[in-house]
């Protein structure tokens, strides 16, 4: 390590003082002025886990669907996972560390994690459509290149492109091609053979009217058109040519206030989706005759495609274990429809994609969408070496056939992470296969009506949660209060937990109407202001 040249370039990066920053779920996000000095200690954190784990190592600079002013930054582990925890530590400590420390922890890190400073690196850097994106992804350069590592710039990507190529590159092109034809080409031809096998094949065109948030989804998307089959016409709306990122519009935007994106016109039954801001959530919706807006999330996006995938493995008749993983979001009615109905096992996990993730690779299929609207679809090696080998060589006609549907589903599904675009086509499938409209897919199941609130306190860390964060075990009594409020109503419940990054504490409630849920998350709003040391005025009603 040359530390002459980490000093002079480290003093091109300053560190604002009083500043520190944790990395959470997404990375680092705060107001893009703030994060020069994080952009260039991830270039040289990504440098030491590429050496450590001799492999290419991805870095995205993107705030996802936080608001244009806001940036922020992940890395992303050699399968296109996220950052192990144990460098997640490693990233805090060198994002906070005074200018004069950071050699110190750099030689600190290498020690407890083994790192051989002789080996090569590789990173992988992209960046979303912020006006800061690009001087801060040259920040991370900068790092890179203090410690030797080599870099290929990527420029704008969707989040889940760069999660593709990282794996694409670290299982030497066994996942695809690491280049975004690689990308482009592998999804669009997994379509296509699944929209040939719909009923429907060849005589109708499908039209689908996207929200882009303005971000990165509306050029990735433009880029990818032509690679669409013909009966598939989609409309891009909110491509960033005339408004801000994210505002009054995106998938964030419309599953928090329940209405449509601005800059969309619907018409009575049309199909919608929305994308975030750096295309990695989505949730689709409706308007029906009656002009009522209908909302469908992550969870009916989990169940559609549970739907799909039960029915094609029950065909093609091998043991393979199918689970769905939510976190305590999810609502009730779509828990109890995937246990009772379908009698698919559910599995809850603390909120964080990562948690969702990890859970999910414990089954032969795991499905995990949060209610945002962010998730994917994971096969087990096992299980896709199996799929794969009946659909060549299976006996039986029908195994064979839906053999070859859940390989392209296979394709068809980026694995590494939640993909907007990926799961846009994999709804599309699905829907065109099943013959089903949006209004149908609307019905499978009815939401309870649901509420989420935010109650600012002095210190958020006064909240312990435990049971995937459905039940408090601090401050005392909360947890008894809660539950002795969510008795006055029916089919309710009600959970509360500490925002990752603000002194907030979340609140969830659902009921069985929407007054009801609405007094519930206002009664459980004042029992954590007097019980967790809220701060300003006490929550009026809803």
């Amino acid at each position: 390590m040359d530390s002459e040249a980490l000093k002079k370039y480290s003093a091109l990066h300053p560190k604002p003082p009083g500043l520190t920053l944790q990395y959470g779920t997404a990375g680092f996000r705060t107001k893009a002025e703030q994060l020069d000095h994080v952009m260039f200690r991830m270039g040289l954190l990504a440098v030491l886990r590429s050496k450590a784990v001799v492999s290419t190592i991805g870095v995205m600079v993107t705030a996802s669907h936080n608001p244009e002013e806001d940036n922020g930054v992940k890395l992303v582990d050699p399968l296109g996972e996220m950052l192990h925890p144990s460098w997640e530590e490693y990233a805090t400590q060198l994002a906070n560390a005074e200018e004069e420390e950071l050699q110190k922890i750099i030689i600190d890190i290498c020690q407890k994690a083994a790192v051989n400073q002789h080996k090569d690196a590789l990173v992988f850097i992209g960046r979303d459509t912020r006006p800061s994106s690009e001087k801060l992804s040259q920040s991370v350069i900068d790092g890179i290149s203090v410690l030797g590592g080599q870099y290929h710039d990527y420029g704008l990507v969707t989040t889940p492109q760069l999660h593709y190529m990282v794996c694409c590159q670290n299982t030497q092109g066994q996942y695809g091609k690491a280049m975004l034809e690689g990308y482009y080409e592998k999804l669009s031809k997994a379509f296509t053979e699944l929209i040939k096998q719909s009923p429907s094949a060849g005589e109708s065109q499908r039209h689908l009217k996207i929200d882009c948030a303005n971000g990165i989804g509306a050029l990735k998307l433009s880029e990818m058109e032509p690679y669409f089959p013909k009966e598939v016409i989609i409309h891009l709306f909110n491509d960033g040519t005339k408004e801000k990122l994210n505002h009054l519009c995106g998938a964030d935007f419309v599953k928090v206030h329940q209405k449509p994106p601005r800059g969309l016109d619907m018409k009575p039954n049309e199909r919608c989706c929305s994308f975030d801001g750096d295309a990695d959530r989505i949730v689709y919706y409706y308007k029906d005759a009656t002009g009522h807006f209908h909302l469908i999330d992550g969870d009916k996006i989990a169940t559609l495609i549970s739907i799909f995938l039960k029915e094609l493995l029950a065909k093609v008749g091998e043991t393979l274990h199918m689970a769905v993983v939510q976190t305590a979001y999810a609502n009730g009615s779509s828990t109890r429809y995937l246990e009772e109905t379908l009698k698919v096992p559910v599995h809850c996990v603390k909120t964080g994609v990562k948690h969702l993730h990890h859970k999910a690779q414990e089954f032969d299929v795991g499905v995990y969408f949060e209610a945002n609207g962010h998730g994917t679809v994971l096969f087990s090696k096992a299980a896709e070496t199996k799929i794969r080998q009946l659909a060549k060589e299976g006996k039986d006609d029908e195994k064979r056939e839906a053999a070859k549907v859940l390989e392209n589903m296979i394709d068809l599904i980026n694995q590494t992470v939640g993909d907007a675009i990926s799961d846009m086509l994999v709804i599309e499938a699905i829907l065109a296969l099943k013959g089903l409209t949006v209004q149908q897919w609307d019905a499978i199941y009815a939401d309870l009506p649901n509420r989420l609130l935010k109650v600012q306190v002095a210190d958020r860390r006064v909240i312990v949660t435990t049971d995937a964060e459905r039940c408090v075990v601090t401050p005392p009594g909360l947890q008894e209060k809660i539950d002795a409020l969510v008795k006055k109503y029916k089919l309710s419940r009600a959970f509360v937990r500490p925002s990752g990054t603000e002194d907030v504490v979340r609140i969830y409630a659902e009921a069985d109407t929407q007054e009801n849920t609405d007094a519930l998350a206002h009664e459980v709003s004042l029992a954590v202001y007097h019980l967790a040391g809220g701060k300003g005025a006490p929550p009026q009603p809803i």
